[in-house]
């Protein structure tokens, strides 16, 4: 386990337990005086992880936007040689699960995520919300939670869809979700849902981080967690950096690009220099996700992968 809390004057602004894992057991707070106060859940463990540097910080490649001229076991082994400590994918049913399982064997790179099926209509962006269609959505499921398992990774993105949000929907996506925690539990995988921005991508079920804290404690199963894209959130929300530390117990992964171009998350609107340092005083102990656009090549591009691990905190 790689547990982390973080508490300043009583306020949250980090937790995590272990990549993809539950919430943690036990929060200390810090005050100002020193004094330190341990908050308990009954039931669970965890314990304060010390202070790094944000080179301490794991990168995984994206490899649904990275490397995408290669079939994916040789872009899993792009991946470990450019330096990547994990790798996480979109859509990788085509291949056979033996063969990513052989690669990431050889790298001794963890996978650590992949998505649902978008749908098989030309505008689909996934089924879990989208009412009158919850046999396929749970088709698309079962689908990804087994290769999840056969390749050992640690979670499956459950995309919820275009389904312009309502009722109906709402009670669509959180059936279909307790039947992924469900299914994803049998096998210790998170299932992950995530905010994405209605710019991009109309009608989107939904776009915000308190709309996914809603739906998951709507749910109410401990095996799902948030995707916090700052790419996302920063077009929808922005004030990303006090979001991303504020709801840390929620989150179970984040991701990063630059905004607007989606490009290298080395330009912008965003300073991921000062948002990576925030996030790791903050206690993430978990993976950044590298979902980003290259603008040229994948290799081309890696500058800011090499320049990070120099940052300190």
């Amino acid at each position: 386990m790689l547990p982390a809390v973080t508490f300043i004057d009583q306020k949250t602004v980090g937790v995590k337990d272990r990549l993809f894992g539950p919430p943690v057991a036990k929060l200390l707070c810090y005050h100002c005086d020193g004094r330190s106060d341990q908050i308990a859940f009954p039931g669970q463990t965890g314990h304060h992880r010390p202070k790094t540097g944000i080179g301490m910080l794991k990168f995984s490649a994206n490899l649904g936007f990275l490397w995408t001229d290669l079939a994916l076991p040789d872009a899993v082994r792009a991946a470990a040689a450019a330096g990547f400590d994990a790798v996480e994918c979109h859509f990788p049913f085509a291949v056979p699960s033996a063969e990513v399982t052989a690669a990431l064997t050889a790298t001794n790179m963890p996978m650590l995520g992949l998505n649902t099926r978008r749908g098989d209509r030309a505008d689909d962006f996934g089924l879990a919300a989208m009412v009158g269609r919850e046999a396929a959505a749970r088709a698309a499921i079962d689908e990804a939670v087994s290769y999840a398992a056969a390749i050992k990774a640690r979670a499956v993105h459950v995309m919820a869809g275009r389904s312009g949000g309502g009722k109906a929907a709402a009670r669509c996506f959180c059936a279909n979700l307790a039947y992924a925690a469900a299914a994803a539990a049998a096998q210790g995988i998170t299932i992950l849902i995530e905010p994405i921005n209605r710019c991009d991508v109309p009608d989107y079920h939904f776009s915000t981080i308190e709309d996914a804290i809603d739906i998951i404690g709507a749910v109410g199963a401990e095996n799902i967690k948030m995707m916090f894209d700052c790419y996302h959130i920063q077009i929808m929300q922005g004030d990303v950096t006090r979001r991303l530390c504020d709801h840390l117990p929620f989150i179970g992964h984040v991701q990063i690009a630059a905004v607007p171009d989606r490009g290298e998350p080395d330009g912008g609107e965003l300073d991921y220099q000062y948002l990576l340092t925030e996030l790791d005083a903050a206690g993430y102990d978990g993976f950044v996700g590298a979902e980003y656009r290259p603008r040229t090549t994948t290799e081309a591009g890696l500058g800011w992968l090499r320049a990070s691990r120099s940052w300190s905190a």
